[in-house]
This record gives structure tokens, sequence and C-alpha cells, in this order.
């Protein structure tokens, strides 16, 4: 039996039950020509680099709260008595450590002021240990947190406490409080917990102070905007005002007499001095920042 031949050209014609090639046909075809009141083509940007990704915003993520109590102002008169503080988590606003230890003394001239009598002081207990777990943690924190840290800081490097290398924020002078709290420009430690709804039962003990601070940072809500502002660099201004405009220099949280002696003075970043009602100087390098 034979088999017909199919020659190449009879096979590319679609017979009546094969399917044609829609995609061949389309392809074929010319393209339209675009309507008459069609804008002009325009031709495609190159591709543009992506813009830089922000930059994190930079805060701390663990804070040492820390307080002291001593047996005078001036390290060169005393000693330190007492150290407190708790490692405290921000992003968490989690307690996740704390320690409160005394340092023997022979006598103590504060103790009106902090209620520990030296002969306390000199009781047998593991302040060596308690001195190894506060530097345990001052090693995990990214910085240190005071009240009045100016007045904490002095005593730390003198022999027994160690140094403190990190950066310090001072919760009195560098944290710009939201005025909705109503607070004085350098609140004490008892109004800023009274205005965060925390209840105040004792003063001046050290883990006490710190115990009120923790509970303050855990209620604020900003608390991560707070803290990179307060890490802004700040230097000492000296207001310039008269007599009788001295008042303007107090609303604003300006102290006489300290710490520069005669003036009152404020330390400051460079946006907050230019922000003020009045003229300052800034006392470290004698520059004038006009208002």
């Amino acid at each position: 039996m034979s088999v017909p031949v199919v020659s190449e050209s009879s096979s590319q014609q679609p017979t009546p039950w094969q399917q044609p090639d829609l995609l061949a046909l389309i392809a074929s075809q010319p393209p339209p020509d675009p309507p008459a009141d069609a804008p002009p083509a325009v031709p495609a940007a190159p591709d543009s680099p992506p813009p830089p990704p922000e930059a994190p915003r930079r805060f701390p993520a663990t804070l040492l709260i820390l307080d002291t109590e001593t047996t005078a102002l001036d390290p060169a008169q005393g000693r330190c008595i007492e150290v407190g503080a708790i490692l405290f988590a921000v992003p968490e606003r989690a307690v996740l450590s704390q320690v409160s230890f005394l340092l023997p003394v022979d006598a103590n001239p504060a103790e009106a002021i902090n209620a520990i009598p030296a002969a306390v002081s000199r009781l047998r207990q593991p302040w060596q240990a308690g001195l190894q777990c506060f530097s345990a943690m001052l090693a995990a924190a990214d910085a240190v947190l005071a009240h009045n840290a100016a007045f904490d800081r002095q005593w730390f490097g003198i022999d027994p406490l160690p140094p403190v290398a990190k950066p310090w924020i001072c919760s009195m002078e560098d944290i710009r409080w939201p005025a909705a709290l109503r607070l004085k420009s350098n609140p004490a430690v008892k109004d800023l917990a009274l205005a965060h709804g925390v209840p105040v039962w004792a003063a001046h003990r050290a883990l006490t102070d710190c115990i009120y601070l923790a509970q303050v940072l855990e209620r604020c809500h900003d608390l991560e905007v707070l803290l990179q502002a307060a890490l802004e660099p700040r230097h000492t201004y000296r207001a310039l005002v008269s007599y009788a405009e001295r008042h303007k220099a107090r609303e604003a949280g300006f102290r006489w007499n300290q710490p520069v002696a005669g003036a009152w003075s404020r330390r400051l970043s460079e946006e907050e001095a230019r922000a003020l009602p009045f003229a300052v100087e800034l006392v470290d390098a004698g520059a004038a920042l006009a208002a």
C-alpha cells in the first residue's frame, strides 16, 4: 500500500480541522497608527538609583540608671557612701537588674540628709560583690542616666568606684520633658515622679531614686525621641540678660551661680541656644549666639 507524500508547503496550510496559530497572525500584523490627538511618545527614562535609606534613629537601647549618696558635696571633702543602679531596657520599658550597696566610711556629716549612719556603712555586708555587679551592669549599658548627673559623675573614677566612659544623660537638665507635665525646667526627682503618676514614698536613698526614675521611663511613650535629643552635644551657655530681665533666664532653666559663678548659665545644644528669646554666650569658647 502506498503512502501519499505531503509536501512541506502543503503541511504549513491549516486544514479545516486545525487551529490557526493566533500568535503568528498577531505578530504578522503591522502596528496600528496612533490617534491623531495622541501626545508624542516620551522615551523611557533610564533607571535612576533608589534613594539612600534613611539613617536609623540612634538612641541607647539599654540604660544604667544610677544614683549616689555621699558624705559631702565635693569629692575633695567627702566620700561616696552608697550606690544604687538599675539596668533598664529602653524598647521594652523593662527593668533587667538592680543593685544597691553601702561603702564603708569613718564619718558621715551628711547623715541628716541621707539618713545613713557611718556605723551602719561599716557593718558586715558584701559591698565588694555589689561593686562587681555594678561594674558588670555598667559594661552592659549603652549610656548612664542620672538625675543631676554632674554631681553623680564626679565620684566615679575615685577608688573604689570605677571610671565611667559611657555617655551620660541628665534627667534633670538634658531631657526636655513634655510641656503638658507642667514641670519646672530643672525638676526634682519627686516632682518628676508625681507628674508621671508615680507614688513617692521615701527620698534620699540611692536605689529609691533609681526606682522612681525607672518607673518614670516606663510611662514615657516617646522615650526614644527624648533620649536621642538628650544625647545631642551640649555646652555651657551664659544668659546675656539684664537684672530686670533675669526672670527670662530663670524661666528658661538657667541657674544663678551654677555652674558659672556670678551668672545665669545652663548646658544647651546649639539648636536650643538659638531658640531662646534672649542672647546667650558660649562660656568655654567665648562666642556669642544672638537669639
